[in-house]
């Protein structure tokens, strides 16, 4: 016989029964809780509650045919159970119930199949489970383990429940259910110090952590890599100090983090890249990120958050993050450019990421805000082209895009508006109108014909009345007829000749110029005069307005095809 008394067949083989152990025999067929002493949990190891784990065994499978168990299962509470109760590999057709007891052994059920494991407010030096299967559920209620749980591989037809339980366990992860397969996961309340893993499970409906305690710091506190969920993932007002991990987790569906705290401070807080989650991300009502939050490449329904909840400048990663609509969360461009600022490419060896812009730009539109998509658009040339610029080694094409830029982002931004070339046209034009009126007045034009130029007309207002001068063309000596005072174009006007030659018109003068494709008729008639007072001024904004207006219409074209936007 070991050590344990594996090898009993029948319940004479552990005679003498204990106290506990003979009111667990007689009350056997009642399918009730046996309840030892008060029924609670004993906090020594008490004579009168003492049981045989290897006669719990015994009687699990089975029995013997003057010792059956009740078809509800062997059901003990407020039992201190003495040795390891080993189960590996047992084939068990009834529930365990061991509630508010106390193991001085791990209970070990590796590979074993079962209908209902419930060890609520029991404590434990741990649980070997890998492999488990249940028809039913795992329940550790407000059971208190100083060891590792360990349900690598399990099937469970029902939940795991751990709801307020407390576990601790220094050496990895204090609950590794790696691979596990439940309906639900429920820790509510729980507290853990050591970590969780359930990396690759598969579950029905929620994983369910709603006020939970998790202390791995500088390590992973909740490993949910490729966990798949066809409900909810509720992390509302848990305090988490450790990396959370949803790496590539397929969420059917919220990811809930409402006034959860995540505090992994210079680290990775809360890891969501590449996840999916049908439904929405919740990070409001007082949540807060000490780290870094991490939604690249994430697939998210839809956006629930507030300001005041984002991480801190340098710990927003948004990459490649798709998600259709923000709800009761900030909705204007100034706040999601702030959230977007948030990124710093540079940190993780980028220079500028243009997509989390594009996105937004999207979504925005989607709702119907199109002034706020474009602010966000232009925001991001702004941006880009400054990225670009950064990269030019050489200072001369750094100068040279620089100025580019600006005058891309001056004159249409940067292709986003483009009818804001026809405000610098009209506003060019205005000034045109002031300089070439203000010239006419002061005598500045003069005919732009050859033949006027040359005529007697013209060639005699520009000598003053009482003088005389001789004309090659006629031979002729004749006098001056400009007044005193009199500039030559006012003296032109009144001669006879120039009735039929036209009317001088700053507004149609200043338009001709602006606009050289377009022949009004000004331009080929009058030019300014640089001898004259105003003459220089008027001609040098002449050439100024004739190359601003090519500029200005070319740019406008390109603004409206968009060759002008970056990709």
């Amino acid at each position: 016989m070991s050590d344990y008394g594996w090898t009993q067949a029948s319940l004479s083989d552990f005679q003498p029964l204990h106290p506990a152990e003979r009111k667990i025999i007689a009350e056997l067929k009642r399918g009730d809780f046996d309840r030892l002493g008060d029924g609670l949990r004993p906090a020594t190891d008490d004579p009168e509650r003492r049981v045989r784990a290897s006669l719990l065994r015994f009687l699990l499978l089975g029995g013997d045919p003057n010792c059956r168990p009740h078809e509800k299962g062997v059901r003990v509470s407020g039992a201190w159970i003495e040795g390891p109760l080993d189960l590996e590999g047992c084939r068990i057709p009834r529930d365990i119930g061991l509630k508010d007891c106390r193991f001085d052994a791990v209970p070990v059920l590796r590979s074993a199949i079962i209908d209902n494991l419930f060890v609520d407010g029991s404590w434990l030096p741990g649980l070997q489970a890998d492999r488990l299967e249940a028809r039913g559920g795992l329940y550790l209620r407000g059971a208190e383990i100083k060891g590792e749980i360990r349900l690598v591989g399990s099937r469970l037809g029902g939940n795991f429940e751990g709801d307020g339980m407390a576990v601790s366990w220094a050496d990895g992860f204090a609950v590794n259910a790696e691979g596990l397969e439940a309906r639900a996961i429920l820790m509510r309340g729980a507290s853990v110090e050591g970590g969780i893993h359930f990396g690759r499970t598969r579950l029905g409906a929620d994983f369910d952590a709603v006020g939970a305690t998790l202390k791995r710091p500088e390590g992973v506190a909740i490993n949910a890599d490729g966990l798949e969920a066809r409900g909810n993932v509720a992390l509302r007002s848990a305090k988490i100090e450790g990396e959370v991990r949803f790496v590539g987790a397929r969420i059917g569906g919220d990811l809930d983090c409402t006034g959860g705290q995540f505090d992994q401070a210079g680290g990775d807080a809360l890891q969501i890249n590449r996840a999916f989650i049908q439904g929405a991300f919740f990070l409001r009502q007082g949540a807060r990120v000490q780290g870094t939050l991490d939604l690249t490449g994430a697939t998210i329904g839809t956006l629930h958050d507030e300001a005041a909840c984002w991480p801190g400048k340098g710990d927003v990663l948004l990459n490649r993050c798709r998600y259709g609509a923000f709800i009761d969360g900030p909705v204007d461009a100034p706040s999601r450019l702030n959230w977007l600022a948030r990124q710093s490419p540079e940190r993780w060896g980028e220079d500028f990421w243009p997509q989390p812009y594009e996105q937004l730009a999207t979504v925005f539109r989607d709702m119907g805000h199109d002034d706020d998509a474009r602010a966000v658009l232009i925001e991001k040339e702004r941006l880009q082209r400054f990225a670009r610029r950064q990269r030019a080694k050489k200072p001369l094409l750094r100068a040279a895009l620089g100025f580019v830029d600006w005058v891309l982002g001056a004159t249409i931004v940067y292709g986003r508006q483009p009818l804001l070339a026809f405000a610098w046209l009209g506003l060019f034009w205005i000034i045109g109108v002031a300089v070439f009126a203000q010239a006419e007045r002061q005598g500045a034009f003069k005919p732009n014909s050859a033949v006027v130029l040359r005529s007697p007309e013209w060639t005699l207002c520009g000598i003053d009345a009482g003088q005389s001068v001789f004309l090659p063309t006629t031979q002729q000596t004749v006098g001056g007829r400009r007044a005193p005072g009199q500039s030559q174009l006012a003296c032109f006007r009144q001669q006879l000749e120039a009735s039929s030659y036209p009317e001088f018109n700053p507004w149609m003068f200043s338009l001709d110029t602006l606009f050289p494709v377009v022949e009004i008729g000004q331009r080929a008639y009058w030019r300014p005069d640089p001898s004259q007072d105003w003459g220089n001024l008027a001609k040098t904004y002449y050439y100024f307005e004739a190359s601003v207006g090519w500029v200005l219409s070319l740019l406008a074209v390109a603004g409206f095809s968009g060759i002008v936007k970056s990709r």
